[in-house]
């Protein structure tokens, strides 16, 4: 059982702040209409300004690193937030592209410690063991973001526009800083204990020099920035230019893959740490799920008509396998390292993230030199994510391979 008080006072708070994260990254997907409509933008200026997010993210994601490994999470995460409630106050007033794009860059710099802190702080504060179950929760509150971020958003558009979203994120995002400033505690080291500074980035280097780093990178940044770039855009305009829905059909498409992803993100955590007791390794759970994600993304490809809902339905579920990784890798460093690991891979995750959500609407646009977006964009942007993951599998597979020198090396 987990300690009632580490729940409340670890888990709750930062499961509070990655709950606004993946609301703030999902938004877009119910507002980009609206978005696109007022400031007469195409699919390319779309993807961009909401990919601003996932580029400020992954910009801060080594110097985070070191940050949480030198000072904690608590004081990282707190400080950041309230960069993040600056963010979503520049967008809610943004009257240009420029501006948009800045409001949505800082909301990404200032979330980008939410998932990474949490699970950096659950490393010295839970037993090893529960990690694969704890971080499952901590993602299942994402994804209770990104259910908020869909039927209730378009709930809230009749009451208010998109600038009236925005302005109450700001105020939730700044009570949920000073709520982790005030009642998570110290890890139980000082700050400043980390070491010397090039000592941090000799820790880096460690990770980045790592083969079991590099094997399961390719296939992993490929599943969650394909993931990530439709979940959180381009899945709400499919459903309206593909599926032919309306606003209000299409988001609750949206909830129900959101409502997906919260069971896959408890439900996948859980079986890692179920199975992890029979001796099978949190890395072969997440690649089994890879796997059945790809196989939903080539049925999407098809289009069936009867089988759409379920089809996103079981994307959002099995998009959320490729996160078990992030606790193998965790289980595969020293505790010290456990951050800079995590925000390594996260780096990668959210770099390719940015360019899969641009590069879809680029693409899109090559196929829609008219007015509205042709279905034959969206095909070919998915089919080109789904190849990029069929390499990254095949990698994997040969990193794994016993004539590889490195490929008996364990999570």
């Amino acid at each position: 059982m987990l300690s009632p008080a580490l729940v409340a006072r670890i888990f709750v708070p930062f499961a509070l702040g990655y709950f606004l994260s993946y609301l703030f990254r999902a938004v877009n997907a119910v507002i980009g209409p609206a978005l696109g409509a007022e400031l007469a933008l195409d699919a390319g200026i779309l993807g961009l300004l909401t990919s601003a997010y996932f580029l400020a993210f992954a910009a801060f994601q080594l110097p985070l690193g070191i940050l949480l490994d030198r000072y904690g999470s608590r004081r990282t995460e707190s400080m950041l937030l309230l960069c993040a409630a600056a963010g979503a106050f520049v967008f809610a007033r943004a009257e240009s592209v420029a501006g948009l794009v800045a409001g949505r860059a800082l909301i990404g710099f200032g979330v980008s410690a939410c998932l990474m802190a949490a699970f950096h702080a659950f490393v010295h504060w839970f037993p090893r063991e529960r990690l694969p179950l704890v971080n499952g929760l901590q993602l299942g509150a994402g994804g209770l973001g990104a259910l908020a971020a869909t039927a209730p958003v378009e709930l809230a558009l009749a009451v208010t526009d998109w600038r009236g979203v925005f302005l109450v994120l700001a105020l939730l995002t700044a009570t949920v800083a000073v709520l982790i400033f005030a009642v998570v505690p110290e890890r139980g080291q000082a700050p400043g204990d980390g070491g010397s500074l090039a000592g941090q980035f000799r820790g880096v280097a460690r990770v980045f020099s790592s083969p079991l780093f590099w094997r399961v990178v390719p296939w992993t940044v490929a599943s969650q920035a394909t993931f990530l770039s439709v979940q959180s855009l381009w899945a709400g305009p499919w459903l309206r230019d593909v599926a032919g829905l309306e606003a209000g059909p299409a988001a609750t498409v949206l909830a129900f893959m959101a409502g997906a992803m919260v069971v896959g993100f408890v439900l996948m955590g859980t079986l890692a740490e179920r199975l992890g007791r029979f001796g099978i390794r949190p890395m072969t759970v997440a690649s089994g799920g890879m796997t059945l994600f790809m196989t939903v993304q080539a049925l999407l490809l098809l289009d069936w008509a009867p089988l759409r809902t379920g089809l996103w339905i079981l994307f959002g579920f099995f998009g959320t396998t490729g996160v078990i990784n992030y606790a193998a890798l965790s289980q595969g460093f020293p505790a010290q390292l456990a951050g800079r690991a995590n925000t390594g891979l996260n780096l990668l995750v959210f770099v390719a993230a940015f360019g899969a959500q641009w590069g879809i609407g680029e693409i899109i646009d090559l196929f829609s030199p008219g007015p509205g977006y042709d279905p034959a964009g969206y095909r070919a942007a998915f089919g080109l994510l789904l190849l990029l993951q069929l390499l990254g599998m095949a990698w994997f597979l040969w990193r794994a391979h016993p004539s590889r020198p490195d490929g008996g090396e364990e999570e």
